[in-house]
């Protein structure tokens, strides 16, 4: 399965406008024409270099798969680190991949194999030594990441090992060089669904076993030279701005036929014309530059559906670094759920899709996007415009304008102001915040930018995941897995809940989703209504907009592809010019 589309992402991305509004259903349909795929014909240079414009101003340079937040970082990873395993178009482990999996769900393990002969693109060799590694450090008391979560406790003597009891991981059986079996406490439907259970990763034992886990997010390893196994070798960086690679001569499916990979930021408002002037081969373009790239004569479009929902989070809390879980603090203003329910209710979303994304996102009305169409609720109400019903929540819950300035006081009459941390980027962000701002404050709600002004995107990060007091409320955008399960997001001992929102409620929806009654296609499709549904009922987040992806390619690039189905082969891609083509 294509490696773009799965991954823990916190996108956060560029917030990106537009001033025309096709209809939405029209630009929907419109998506849907594009190719996933593309091939050119024509003689095929020798080497060359492929350059591939990454969307947004910056990258926080996490090269690692245990510890990358981001969304740009992961783009990045993957270069060089695809996954141990691979999957077909619904997700579903198959031998496309490194390693094979054996399912026993009767003994409830997992036998994983890696071929023999195979090696680092440091040329050292790979051992199942380096599959078992990512479970001593996700799993280590000391673990900094966000890897660490309920499924990975399925793993038996995981949660001991965790809370530092042990040593080893009983449940991880070394059988051999090449053979890991894994024995779990239970096993779920989602265990042969890709990165739901087994863990996708595979890290250089040779180089990270004898780095203590507390000082491992900062090693050299991590940040300036990660080593991997994928069709290209890291070879040099410019923090935030561009990472170079080379050929790995070592790749398991053959050197790639490419010399060099570039990979460079671009801002949104740039990237459109970079991909025309001919500057970049591969881009991911935004939607609200439709119009000025839909005719262009040097690049192919290639759409795909989007496992991305964009959202307005809410911070309730702090993270408890002793017991590894979410510290839930109910006396912060946004912990009332009243003001997170008006906050939903004041927003336009069919306007916000039409005006500012030229009808190439939708409304959410969920927390899952609807291409889980195994569990997606399409008749789920969610959020709409009602900014009456808003005003009328807060009046209900106390929260009412007692000196006549138009906006509310808090239950106690006094004064009140909630912070929003925006993200800067692309051309008109500044627009969109504006909007929320003004739309919050006609429902009565005093909403003000933190530091008053958008947030660069390292900064925005960093404050985000430490909990900055200074933020109530701020925006960002998930890519999920490839299962439709969320715990690695809202789990009350994720680090990823950077909401800090936990309850009893949902820790027990949780636990039927991760339950092995789920085993009943029935079962595990009310779990996840269920889930749906309080997650709209207590709304952590407000689930925004749902995205389709449009990716440009060069015409001087011999094939290459977006969909689920897709597996790029790098070992194969040519380039057909020496530069990328110019649009004329």
């Amino acid at each position: 399965m294509n490696k773009f589309k799965k991954a823990m992402i916190l996108l956060a991305s560029s917030v990106l406008l537009a001033s025309t509004a096709p209809a939405t259903l029209k630009a929907e349909e419109d998506l849907k024409t594009y190719p996933e795929t593309v091939q050119n014909e024509g003689e095929a240079i020798k080497g060359g270099t492929l350059k591939v414009a990454l969307g947004g101003d910056s990258f926080a340079g996490v090269l690692n798969s245990l510890y990358y937040m981001t969304g740009p970082d992961y783009n990045l990873i993957r270069y060089m680190n695809p996954g141990l395993y691979g999957s077909d178009e619904n997700s579903v482990i198959d031998e496309s991949g490194f390693a094979k999996v054996d399912i026993d769900y009767d003994n409830k393990q997992v036998t994983i194999t890696i071929p023999q002969d195979q090696k680092w693109d440091d040329g050292e060799p790979i051992t199942i030594d380096d599959v078992m590694l990512p479970y001593y450090i996700v799993g280590h008391p000391d673990y900094t990441g966000p890897r660490y979560g309920e499924n990975v406790e399925l793993v038996e003597g995981m949660a001991d090992y965790h809370a530092g009891k042990t040593e080893e991981i009983s449940g991880l059986e070394r059988v051999d060089d090449h053979t890991l079996t894994i024995h779990y406490t239970g096993l779920n439907p989602s265990v042969n669904i890709e990165s739901s259970i087994i863990l996708n990763y595979m890290e250089p034992s040779h180089l990270l076993k004898d780095v203590p886990v507390a000082e491992l997010e900062d090693n050299e390893y991590v940040r300036q030279h990660p080593v991997g196994f994928g069709p290209f070798k890291f070879d040099s960086m410019v923090p935030g701005e561009s990472v170079t690679y080379v050929a790995n001569p070592y790749y398991y499916k053959g050197q790639p036929k490419i010399d060099k990979l570039v990979v460079q930021t671009v801002g949104s408002d740039k990237i459109v014309a970079e991909m025309k002037a001919g500057h970049f081969d591969i881009a991911a373009l935004p939607t609200k530059a439709f119009d000025e790239y839909k005719d262009a004569d040097n690049f192919d479009l290639l759409g795909s559906m989007s496992n991305i929902y964009s959202f307005i989070g809410f911070k309730m809390g702090t993270w408890d670094d002793e017991k590894n879980e979410v510290n839930y603090d109910p006396d912060r203003i946004v912990s009332n759920k009243a003001i997170r329910q008006a906050m939903a209710y004041a927003l336009d979303f069919e306007s916000i899709s039409k005006e500012f994304y030229d009808g190439l996102r939708k409304p959410a009305n969920s927390h899952i996007p609807p291409v889980y169409t195994d569990v997606y609720n399409p008749d789920q109400a969610g959020y709409h415009y009602d900014p009456e019903k808003a005003k009328e929540i807060l009046d209900q819950a106390g929260f009412k304008d007692v000196d006549g300035d138009g906006l509310v006081e808090d239950p106690n009459g006094q004064p009140m102001t909630i912070h929003f941390a925006g993200l800067a980027g692309g051309d008109n962000a500044e627009t969109l915040v504006q909007y929320y701002l003004q739309s919050w404050r006609e429902i009565g709600l005093n909403v003000e930018l933190v530091d008053g002004k958008l947030l660069e995107f390292n900064s925005y990060n960093e404050r985000v995941e430490s909990d900055d007091p200074a933020i109530d409320v701020f925006e960002g955008t998930w890519g999920l897995l490839a299962d439709a399960d969320q715990s690695f997001i809202y789990a009350r001992n994720s680090i990823m809940n950077d909401y800090r929102w936990a309850t009893d409620e949902h820790d027990a929806i949780l636990d039927q989703i991760h339950s092995e009654e789920t085993l009943d296609p029935e079962f595990r499709k009310q779990a996840y209504l269920d889930w749906q549904a309080y997650m709209i009922e207590e709304v952590p987040t407000i689930p925004t907009l749902y995205s389709y992806t449009l990716t440009a390619v060069n015409k001087r690039v011999s094939e290459y592809g977006v969909g689920n189905d897709y597996d790029i082969p790098w070992e194969k891609i040519e380039l057909l010019a020496d530069e990328p083509i110019v649009n004329e």
